[in-house]
């Protein structure tokens, strides 16, 4: 059987590998290699969607993170697996946000961060939503 006709023949009722891991995943930290020094982690990504809880329609937005580490470093295939687990999910920009914030902050207490949601236009609207923390 090829790849194709392997994945042609799942039923629309079978949970693909990356869809479980979606699932199933949740922020892992690791130990900061430099605890006492301060250093900014700055990362981007540009490929957040969720879906609009009034209309269902996707939402697209690049976010950024940058934060400043304490103790514990966010690991990054965890994170982008966390950011994909917005995909389905019916939740406005300003929700989104403060709780990918309120994540991060739970999994690695950071010194500082901040969390920016910069939505792709929509209808003539262009949001973007900034949010920050510190100790």
């Amino acid at each position: 059987m090829t790849l194709t006709e392997s994945a042609t023949s799942n039923s629309n009722n079978d949970v693909k590998y990356g869809e479980r891991l979606i699932e199933e995943g949740a922020l892992i930290t690791f130990p900061n290699p430099r605890p006492g020094r301060r250093y900014d982690i700055h990362i981007t990504l540009p490929e957040f969607t969720c879906k609009c809880p009034f209309s269902g329609y996707p939402d697209f937005a690049t976010i950024s993170l940058t934060y400043v580490p304490d103790q514990k470093v966010v690991e990054l295939k965890t994170l982008k697996l966390y950011i994909n687990s917005y995909r389905d999910r019916y939740i406005s920009h300003e929700e989104s946000v403060n709780q990918i914030l309120d994540d991060l902050v739970a999994a690695c207490d950071p010194l500082e961060i901040k969390v920016k949601g910069d939505f792709s236009p929509r209808g003539n609207v262009h949001t973007v939503i900034e949010v920050e923390h510190r100790q």
